[in-house]
């Protein structure tokens, strides 16, 4: 599908808004008049007028709205957005939850509203009338924002969090994208990653020290870190205890996603280094069919056993993870899956929309047939978790999610997860140690942010680990600066 742009500068958004329409096709922006195609997109102003056109399915409908004086650049894109949609909506039959919003983190308006005295009322008017966002996705951001407000206020200008990337698992799941390794494959590198990581910790731990920063909160993700064997993680938690303060520490998570991973020894390990971690054990689902449909090894049992373990170990703040819409799934074993997370009582229960990545084994054509049930179960989820005694305390959307829904952490009070909402939220620096692993840094008086990028691979990561090191040197230049 074409969208022809007609000089206007707008490609960014208004190719994603369109993108939101077309689930598995690609929308291409074009500069220049339209071709004589059957269906195409087009966006054009013409005097004081805006103007959208959609042919699509052998129909042809135009828009305009009135380009008043005072409008500037972001304006103009919204009312073009705004028309857009509207015409996109009637073509297809599809209205996209959250309107014409397009971005990763459609609450961050929400939040720095509220910390800058907005009211509820200018909010709504913002997201419901300006952007068309559905009533029900805004009473659900609206209830995310006031949670996160307070969370988000503690963060000083002299925080930091702390990302250790432990990219390989046990096997690799049909939609995963991240850049995680099957230990078949990479088994031999784990030792001098391992190696390599710790020393980038030291570094990264001098540049802390320098700046004069507090770590507030640390995660360990991947990839699956509970894959390494428990002296190799004790290693790494052992180099973190070492040469950090961990004094003002707030929270330690170590992702534990999958249960074939999970041994007394790591947990307990975990307890005894991290007394009050988080750990997040991952189901995805319930369904031991479909977890063989995504290709996991474990089975719903085994993930019982370890959630019993880790409350024997003494673990009392862990994370569980579900995926709405996987292959195979039905409204009904989701619904069982949902049900069976809560009966085990974890603190955290995050509910991620299927999103289909162009570097996953899962395909477009595999995951189309979830789109219908997708909202059923996403909704399900809700509505069980708030009688549960579950609130929503972060959120964020990904490209390609089925839908066009968004992923959610829900938590009990004071169990939130505060890594989730500070890198969401972009609140204040991470810097990020490992393979793939990537440094975000926030200035907090001007709010301008840069990213420092270490290598995409483990043996990349290994074999020019200089260049690592040298890379991260520029968060002195940013801090001096």
């Amino acid at each position: 599908m074409n969208l022809y742009l007609n000089g206007l500068p707008h490609v960014y958004e208004l190719q994603r808004l369109a993108q939101m329409f077309f689930f598995g096709e690609k929308v291409l922006a074009q500069e220049g008049a339209t071709q004589p195609e059957e269906e195409y997109l087009e966006v054009r102003q013409e005097g004081h007028k805006l103007c959208a056109r959609v042919c699509l399915q052998g129909r042809d409908a135009t828009a305009w709205d009135e380009q008043e004086p005072d409008d500037d650049a972001l304006e103009q894109e919204r009312k073009l957005a705004v028309l857009l949609f509207d015409l996109l909506k009637q073509a297809t039959g599809f209205t996209p939850p959250w309107g014409i919003l397009t971005g990763v983190r459609p609450i961050k308006f929400l939040t720095h509203g509220l910390a800058q005295g907005a009211s509820e009322q200018q909010l709504r008017r913002h997201y419901m009338e300006e952007c068309l966002v559905r009533e029900d996705r805004f009473a659900l951001a609206m209830q995310t924002a006031n949670i996160e407000h307070p969370l988000l206020a503690r963060s000083t200008p002299d925080s930091v969090s702390l990302y250790v990337s432990i990219p390989f698992c046990p096997t690799r799941c049909a939609y995963c994208s991240f850049v995680s390794h099957s230990v078949e494959r990479a088994a031999k590198l784990i030792p001098e990653y391992v190696d390599r990581l710790c020393m980038e910790l030291v570094h990264t731990s001098a540049i802390v020290r320098r700046l004069g920063l507090k770590l507030r909160t640390i995660y360990f993700g991947g990839g699956t870190p509970t894959t390494l064997s428990a002296p190799q993680l004790e290693r790494i938690m052992q180099t973190l205890a070492d040469q950090f303060d961990l004094g003002q520490l707030w929270e330690y998570t170590i992702e534990a996603g999958r249960p074939d991973t999970i041994t007394p020894e790591k947990l307990q390990l975990i307890q005894r280094m991290a007394p009050d971690a988080r750990i997040s054990l991952n189901p995805q689902t319930l369904s031991d069919c479909v977890l063989q449909t995504i290709g996991r090894r474990h089975t719903t049992a085994q993930l019982r056993e370890a959630f019993a373990l880790a409350r024997d170990c003494g673990l009392k703040n862990i994370n569980m993870d579900l995926i709405a819409g996987l292959p195979t799934d039905t409204q009904e074993s989701f619904q069982a899956s949902v049900d069976g997370v809560i009966a085990m009582q974890p603190e955290n229960i995050t509910v991620h929309t299927l999103t289909v990545k162009r570097a996953a084994a899962l395909t477009f054509a595999q995951a189309r047939a979830q789109v219908e049930l997708v909202g059923g179960m996403v909704d399900y989820a809700r509505q069980a978790l708030a009688t549960a005694g579950f609130a929503p305390y972060y959120l964020y959307r990904q490209t390609g999610s089925l839908s066009c829904l968004e992923n959610v952490g829900y938590s009990k009070a004071g169990f939130e997860g505060l890594y989730n909402i500070y890198i969401m939220d972009e609140t204040h620096s991470i810097f990020a140690v490992g393979a793939g692993a990537s440094t975000k840094l926030m200035n907090p008086q001007t709010k301008k942010l840069e990213r420092i990028f270490n290598y995409k691979y483990p043996y990349e990561y290994i074999s020019r680990f200089p260049v690592a090191l040298e890379r991260k040197d520029r968060i002195l230049e940013f801090y001096d600066a």
